[in-house]
């Protein structure tokens, strides 16, 4: 049954490469099936454990709310996607947020839900360093929207470089992963070589002092809650 239950929990989850926009695009009457036979086989599954499972402690799990209510909000959003599909009207799955609840909420998935509880309790924790982080980076696009926002600066495409504020925060927050370096400095560098010492002080800053306390953080709160809940399974 456990390997039955994973195999269509990666079915349904793998719909999103077949499901309009699409990598391997297919027809909607074939992903809208496979999908339906998914929901059928977890509802089977959690009748099954219904069955085996005292009626008042079934309806006290969340977990087995969870999965209904994920299955009457998929066959909902599947019902009327293909009703607007039928008038030519243009709509979303936006159903597709709720298939990882499949994934964790099934009582086979326990290993995968305490992962999932040890994320969420370090959530909380990781929150000062990345409001440090978010802090940072609104500074730095403050300074470069002052610092080059007035000279009438161009991208090497003929777009203006540095005027929007809003484009600025995201084009320095892909510099934190240096995916657009050194493009995003060239302008600035054409203009004057000492403009690079902006976009150097921002790499060594954000991206080599705070994402590596970031990760350190990270780590540790998650490691400090994985011990806590071996040690509470140790001790049941």
């Amino acid at each position: 049954i456990r390997t039955v239950t994973y195999f269509f929990i990666f079915l349904n989850l793998s719909l999103a490469v077949f499901e309009e926009p699409a990598v391997y695009p297919l027809p909607f009457l074939v992903t809208s099936l496979v999908e339906v036979l998914c929901l059928l086989v977890f509802f089977g599954r959690l009748t099954h454990f219904a069955k085996v499972t005292l009626r008042n402690v079934f309806w006290k799990d969340t977990k087995n709310i969870c999965i209904m209510v994920a299955i009457l909000l998929s066959l909902t959003d599947l019902a009327i996607y293909g009703v607007l599909r039928i008038y030519n009207v243009s709509s979303i799955r936006w159903s597709r947020i709720v298939r990882p609840i499949f994934l964790i909420n099934f009582a086979e998935s326990r290993q995968i839900r305490r992962a999932f509880r040890s994320i969420r309790n370090t959530l909380p924790e990781i929150t000062y360093v990345f409001l440090l982080f978010m802090f940072s980076l609104l500074m730095f696009s403050l300074m470069a929207l002052k610092l080059f926002g007035e000279r009438n600066l161009q991208t090497a495409e003929g777009l203006p470089y540095f005027r929007n504020y809003l484009e600025i925060v995201f084009d320095l927050y892909v510099l934190v992963t240096t995916a657009n370096s050194p493009d995003v400095m060239m302008p600035a560098f054409d203009f004057s070589s000492w403009y690079a010492l902006f976009f150097i002080a921002f790499v060594i800053v954000n991206t080599y002092i705070f994402m590596s306390l970031f990760l350190a953080v990270v780590y540790n709160n998650y490691k400090k809650h994985l011990k806590v809940m071996f040690g509470e399974m140790n001790c049941d």
